[in-house]
């Protein structure tokens, strides 16, 4: 009675540009919340590779980097279990706000770490990962849950919602980074920190009236509620010991060696899992052909991002080092160069969507694989870019800056490469996945997230003035990797075609 009543106030309410009230509020909510995400992530490796006398820690590049990687791949695994948590025991809206107030202590530990010392830097990165992962994924479900009938109209909402997301990112970087590279780092970071709290503002202001019951509780028994309340009370208390054990020097952390070793893990629990999907967990053959679709997808996404990540690492050093950015006599902040893709995406994402529907009209939609295709050329081309651009370093020495333009053209193609690849990947997981494996392959996509950020982490360090020859070549490796996944995906496409066209859920 109450969940019909839902339904239809969902569907009825049309006060937010035709949509529910409720948008609006997880629209700002996310738009904050991606602010402080996106406003300290790119500031990480420029903070940590200043010198000492500079305010930062003195890192070098390739420690600084692999901590970049390791944090964004953990806050994307943390999405797993802040899901879990979600269902199980705390119900979505508490995650969410629970979420806010870990992420909003954690850019004040990183600020304070200007008076205090590493270890509150440290640990307020963790804070944000166990925060992100509690917000994150449970936001987008509530968008879900306000349209109970779905359709296009529940398109359109997640389209309207990831515009506060590109918001977001793109006011960020032109904020923090002003702040951080001309006042002081940590002014920075405590900008991110403050826009986080008034999407808490927001989020708990807004909630009651406009969001109702929805996500206010979780869907199982108070019995299991308790149960899981236990198990995450032991694995906070684990992880709290071992920060603790590193906080006091028990042990030390040498972060590229971490790194390399996660990717490891996660690369052979990816394989695991598959291997347990085909062989064990007693699927249809048309499943297994769904299933096959998704490792091939999974492959080549996890590609895309080792590339299109290393725009907080490699691109970054690449913007403070090796770039004139003097605009109008003006130097502009490293960071504002981060903006640009989130700029990008705002212009051509509704170009992209529309070319997507005009195409399906004439029935020349290409397919999933064929669109991964067209993401990965032009991420390639963008690294392409990047590699003239710095073969223009090696010829002039150290003294020489090229023009903005270069990482603004390089930029331009990986945000078409974006809007091929990932709205596409998305949508595949869902239709391809069998049914009692849905959540778990949403699990997979966030896994490909997660290893594409951490390789980028580990190959983002080996942009540095005393080693040019590692720069042209780094941006060489990462382009031929994306043509030749690029040309392999294209000769699968037919292949795929073949093998999922008696399938009931096609991947186009």
């Amino acid at each position: 009675m109450a969940d019909s009543a839902v339904a239809r106030a969902g569907a009825e309410d049309r006060s937010f540009f035709g949509h529910p009230r409720g948008l609006s509020t997880l629209f700002f909510t996310e738009m904050w919340e991606r602010f402080s995400y996106y406003g300290i992530r790119p500031l990480l490796v420029l903070f940590m590779t200043a010198a000492l006398f500079d305010g930062g820690f003195g890192f070098d590049r390739e420690t600084a980097s692999a901590i970049v990687g390791i944090y964004a791949a953990c806050v994307y695994l943390a999405s797993l279990p802040g899901g879990w948590i979600a269902d199980r025991w705390l119900g979505l809206r508490r995650a969410i706000w629970y979420g806010g107030i870990l992420i909003a202590l954690g850019h004040l530990s990183i600020a304070l770490s200007a008076v205090f010392a590493q270890h509150t830097f440290f640990l307020g990165l963790i804070l944000i990962v166990a925060g992100t992962g509690l917000l994150k994924p449970n936001i987008s479900a509530i968008v879900g849950d306000l349209y109970p009938e779905g359709g296009a109209r529940r398109d359109a909402g997640f389209s309207i919602f990831y515009m506060g997301i590109n918001i977001g990112a793109l006011v960020a970087p032109l904020i923090t980074g002003y702040l951080g590279e001309r006042v002081g780092w940590h002014w920075g970071f405590g900008a991110a920190g403050v826009g986080m709290v008034i999407g808490l503002i927001t989020f708990r202001m807004r909630g009651p009236d406009t969001l109702g019951d929805i996500g206010l509780q979780p869907s199982v028994s108070p019995d299991e509620q308790r149960k899981v309340k236990q198990y995450v009370m032991i694995g906070v208390a684990l992880i709290a010991a071992v920060v603790a054990m590193a906080m006091f020097g028990v042990f030390t952390i040498n972060a590229p060696a971490v790194a390399a070793r996660m990717r490891d893990v996660m690369l052979a629990m990816a394989l695991l899992y598959f291997f347990y999907l085909f062989f064990l967990a007693g699927l249809t053959g048309d499943e297994k052909k769904r299933v096959a679709v998704i490792v091939v997808l999974f492959i080549f996404a996890t590609i895309f991002w080792a590339a299109f990540e290393q725009a907080p690492t490699s691109l970054n050093l690449f913007a403070r080092d090796f770039t004139d950015r003097t605009l109008f006599g003006w130097e502009v902040p490293t960071l504002w160069l981060q903006a640009v893709n989130s700029l990008f995406v705002i212009i051509f994402a509704p170009v992209f969507a529309i070319a997507w529907m005009a195409m399906g009209r004439r029935g020349q939609n290409p397919s999933s694989p064929a669109k991964f295709a067209f993401g990965l050329f032009f991420a390639g081309l963008g690294f392409l870019i990047m590699v003239m651009a710095a073969n223009r370093v090696i010829e002039g020495g150290t003294a020489v800056r090229v023009s903005m333009m270069w990482l603004t053209v390089s930029y331009l193609f990986q945000t078409f490469g974006e809007l091929a690849l990932s709205p596409v990947g998305l949508s595949s997981m869902t239709k391809l996945a069998p049914r009692k494996f849905a959540g778990q392959m949403m699990g997979v996509w966030f896994m490909a997230a997660a290893l594409g950020n951490l390789i980028a982490g580990i190959v983002g360090g080996h942009v540095d003035p005393e080693k040019l020859d590692q720069m042209p070549a780094l941006f060489q490796r990462t382009a031929i990797s994306l043509f030749v996944a690029a040309a392999v995906l294209a000769l699968l496409v037919v292949p795929i075609r073949r093998m999922m066209r008696e399938s009931s859920a096609e991947s186009h």
